[in-house]
């Protein structure tokens, strides 16, 4: 098994549930220019990551790779307490890092360049952060009693942990929103982080 990765992007999601899941794979570091290879684009014409290969096939988009990785290794309960219930708010959350807060990070991110105005520029990102507090207070408050998002430990951990990686370099406000930071720290101290980290050259 095979995972193409970019340092520090939702890529590093699932580097940390293959920590978790403990079984054999190489790890791909894919730049951006990487990223603009035929060889590359032939895996994802998307030009993105993640990638995954396992066995000669091939496997974009993040929540599918969490998805499929934790189906592939049931032993690792990462899809909740077995039940379907459970399940279903494992892949809810997973869904609100997704499909919520993944997105609100875009103006952030450059893509609000070709309006060429600096100070509309700024606004813009100034409205990101305020949506992005807001979403990251409604995850805060599932947190509450928690150590987990779903409850238990699964796959929509590690993406949390990645998007609140990138609020704290995006000077997002988290002020008071302690849950999060105590989700934060214990995600931090996790051995299988650490070393998803540190192959990425991020710890």
């Amino acid at each position: 098994m095979k995972l193409y990765y970019s340092p520090g992007a939702c890529s590093l999601a699932d580097h940390i549930v293959l920590e978790w899941i403990g079984k054999p794979y190489e790890a791909v570091r894919a730049s951006a220019d990487d990223r603009k290879t035929p060889a590359f684009l032939a895996l994802n014409p998307a030009g993105a990551v993640p990638v995954l290969e396992d066995d000669g096939w091939v496997l974009t988009q993040n929540s599918a790779i969490l998805g499929y990785l934790a189906e592939l290794n049931p032993g690792a309960g990462l899809l909740g307490d077995g039940s379907p219930r459970g399940r279903a708010e494992v892949i809810k959350w997973l869904a609100v890092v997704n499909s919520d807060i993944h997105p609100a990070f875009k103006p952030l991110f450059g893509t609000l360049a070709w309006i060429g105005d600096e100070a509309l520029i700024a606004k813009g990102k100034d409205v990101a952060r305020a949506s992005l507090r807001d979403l990251f207070a409604r995850v805060d408050a599932q947190l509450a009693g928690r150590d987990w998002v779903a409850g238990t430990r699964s796959i929509a951990d590690p993406y949390l942990f990645v998007v609140l990686r990138w609020a704290k370099a995006m000077n997002v406000d988290l002020a008071g929103l302690g849950n999060l930071e105590r989700f934060f720290d214990a995600m931090q101290a996790d051995a299988g982080v650490r070393r998803a980290l540190e192959q990425e050259g991020l710890a």
